[in-house]
């Protein structure tokens, strides 16, 4: 089991987790605008959907961290 996190680590938690957020809301966008072009760059489109899915995979990470762990 892993120690509780002081206050400072998970206040730099939270804050990771909204830059993060706001770093996956922005690829989203991103990557519907060059979705929207008539020719998208295929290597682009791929490249921003692998930043978005690691992105989402930390954001994860940190969520389970900041969430206390419930004993069934």
């Amino acid at each position: 089991m892993s120690d509780p996190l002081s206050e400072e680590e998970e206040a730099a938690l939270v804050a990771e987790l909204g830059q993060l957020r706001q770093e996956h809301r922005d690829l989203d966008a991103a990557i519907a605008a060059l979705e929207q072009v008539g020719t998208p760059d295929r290597l682009q489109l791929q490249r921003l959907k692998k930043r978005k899915l690691h992105l989402k995979d930390r954001i994860s990470y940190i969520e389970d961290m900041l969430t206390p762990d419930i004993i069934a």
